[in-house]
């Protein structure tokens, strides 16, 4: 019986690859979505077996999407696929439930293992993966009370970190100067009790932020 797979990316030259790359196995690509919002509806609509999901999406963030199909379908293995090899994305993808995180530039063979060791009921997180982002998880939840609240300003550096954005994209996104961006982060950091970026993007995760 075939693994029955959608595919979520914006590029359909992607989606063509990796429909070329699974043709001919025992894997079969039942839909497929360029948006956020055909995904997810895809998701719901299709009997599907795995999800490969682009992080970043045209309609929003690719790992707010996996969010909604966890709470639709729990049990369906979502693998995050992405060009973009960032430890808050990783962090992220962890904390929300994902089964992978896969790099565009993985082998045929490599993705053709991860799919179905993920619609098998597995995970494929690595020990070094998990290594590198193992201070992020270990972020604190939001206590009742934080000493200082964050400003809106420092909500809003907040939420585009989440995001993955670096500190001179958050400067562009919010038209702020770097060095500004870089006080706030440090701000938010020492205010939420976390040492680095990526453990402020799961602290934002787990408290609702993204």
């Amino acid at each position: 019986m075939s693994i029955r797979l959608l595919i979520a990316d914006d590029h359909e030259m992607v989606r063509s690859g990796l429909k070329s790359l699974v043709e001919g196995t025992d894997i079969a690509v039942v839909a497929e979505a360029a948006t956020g919002d055909s995904a997810l509806r895809m998701s719901l609509k299709h009997d599907v077996d795995v999800v490969l999901l682009d992080v970043r999406m045209p309609d929003g963030d690719g790992l707010k999407l996996l969010t909604k199909i966890k709470d639709d379908r729990p049990e369906l293995p979502v693998l995050m696929f992405s060009a973009y090899d960032n430890s808050t994305y990783i962090a992220r993808s962890v904390a929300l439930g994902a089964s992978g995180y896969l790099l565009k530039g993985i082998g045929r063979n490599d993705l053709l293992d991860a799919i179905r060791q993920v619609a098998a009921g597995e995970s494929i997180w690595r020990r070094d993966e998990l290594r590198r982002i193992s201070g992020g998880l270990a972020a604190p939840r939001l206590p009742v009370e934080i000493e200082a609240p964050l400003t809106p300003r420092e909500n809003e550096v907040l939420h585009q970190l989440a995001h993955g954005l670096t500190n001179k994209e958050i400067a562009q996104t919010l038209n702020i100067s770097y060095e500004t961006v870089k006080e706030h982060v440090q701000h938010i950091l020492r205010k939420v009790g976390v040492t680095d970026r990526t453990q402020a993007a799961v602290w934002a995760v787990r408290n609702g932020i993204v």
